[in-house]
């Protein structure tokens, strides 16, 4: 199989660096930045064009996986399934394109991907499956939050998608975690927000959010969103008569309070905290790693269900939108 990775900044190198482990795919680059095409010839020693059209037009490729700004998302999307390719993309933040190219998607037989990488982390995936077996009622009080010019040390905020209102940083805390927050304790039926600036960062939204979310089961949650706390934090504790679990984001973290001995228990995965210099501790390697292969197997089987779809993101993208409101 032939991989075309469009975009070839920090998530571009990511996505080539894990592919890169399947010895069964060749991969190729499009960036229209010639620095970044020749580090990553360089480094990787694949072939890099400066646009879709130009790789088409001297390979033959079966499936895209994005990652550029969001922004751009819709357009590409929509070029590579035009192109007969499938569609692996990072998180969009709007939902631009989303109803065309999931008909272009369907009408085509192709698979149309979206990452969600939360849900491939054992933590999250181990506090869904304690949830769902849970039979009190539930609530929770989960904090996540990183300075902003933290989130990239090695470039301005300005200077990527994280500077602009429309995909601003909370809101990109807010897509990522909301698919898990959901999928755990399922649809919403009320939101109720405050928010604020904060900081005197140079950026024209609000920094900070507190969120109040009601679930359809009765499930009660506080979930805190900011790009203010100087430490990295990613913090929630899940309670009910039955079930106490609490988790600090990191492989190591996750705690259990046994009810009938009255004491807590770490839930260990040894395969689960592989880490990259320059990241926040609690970005760890492998749920990248699981969504790709996910994309994979899904075009050799597109009968499998993945844990996300364009069709659930974009009810949560309608529910950002309204905590944003």
């Amino acid at each position: 199989m032939k991989i075309v990775v469009v975009g070839l900044g920090s998530m571009g190198k990511r996505r080539i660096r894990l592919l890169s482990e399947n010895k069964d795919i060749q991969l190729i680059g499009v960036d229209s930045q010639d620095n970044r095409k020749q580090e990553v010839n360089e480094k990787y020693n694949i072939n890099c064009y400066s646009s879709i059209q130009e790789a088409l037009s001297e390979e033959k490729i079966d499936a895209a996986v994005i990652s550029t700004s969001p922004l751009s998302h819709a357009a590409i999307i929509k070029e590579c399934l035009e192109n007969n390719l499938h569609v692996f993309t990072e998180i969009n933040l709007v939902q631009d394109g989303y109803v065309e190219n999931m008909k272009l998607a369907k009408e085509k037989g192709l698979v149309l991907f979206i990452s969600s990488t939360f849900l491939y982390r054992k933590e999250t995936q181990t506090i869904i499956e304690k949830v769902h077996e849970a039979k009190c009622p539930l609530n929770y009080i989960y904090h996540v939050g990183q300075y902003l010019p933290d989130w990239h040390p090695w470039e301005s905020y300005n200077n990527y998608f994280i500077g602009n209102p429309k995909t601003n940083g909370c809101r990109e805390i807010m897509a990522i975690d909301l698919p898990w927050l959901v999928t755990a304790f399922g649809s919403v039926k009320s939101v109720y927000a405050v928010k604020s600036k904060n900081t005197t960062l140079n950026i024209n939204y609000n920094d900070n959010y507190i969120v109040t979310l009601e679930h359809e089961n009765g499930t009660k949650g506080v979930f805190a969103v900011d790009v203010v706390a100087r430490k990295p934090y990613r913090h929630i504790d899940v309670y009910g008569e039955q079930i106490q679990l609490s988790w600090n984001g990191t492989a190591d973290s996750l705690v259990e309070f046994d009810v009938e001995n009255k004491k807590e228990k770490n839930i260990i995965f040894d395969d689960a905290s592989e880490h990259v210099e320059g990241y926040a501790a609690f970005i760890t390697e492998n749920p990248y790693r699981e969504e790709l292969k996910a994309f994979l197997n899904q075009i050799k089987n597109q009968e499998n269900v993945p844990a996300w779809s364009f069709e659930k993101d974009k009810v949560v993208l309608d529910l950002i939108d309204k905590i944003e409101a």
